[in-house]
């Protein structure tokens, strides 16, 4: 499936001359500003861009000054997991 939208012409006209590739630079702000918002996992990221792993995309984003979505109760999770797999640590 493709996603198309319209520009006024001198728009479009001057933002390629900005960006060679105008329709690479609008998916990948497309993709930024999804996993941002939160609508885009790690694992579409590295799907949409062709990348094979989500390290890939990870470091894709991160390479573009993108923080990763892992919240505070990300990290209660994992250290939750950790302590029941390895035993608890303090």
């Amino acid at each position: 499936m493709a996603v198309t939208f319209e520009l006024p012409a001198g728009v479009e006209q001057d933002l390629r001359q900005e960006w060679q590739n105008l329709d690479q630079a609008a998916k990948e702000a497309f993709v930024i500003y999804g996993y941002n918002a939160g609508r885009l996992s790690l694992g579409y990221v590295a799907h949409i861009l062709g990348l094979d792993t989500t390290l890939q995309a990870q470091e894709w984003l991160a390479q573009r000054g993108v923080p990763l979505n892992y919240s505070l109760a990300d990290l209660e999770s994992d250290r939750r997991t950790l302590a029941r797999l390895f035993g608890t640590t303090r």
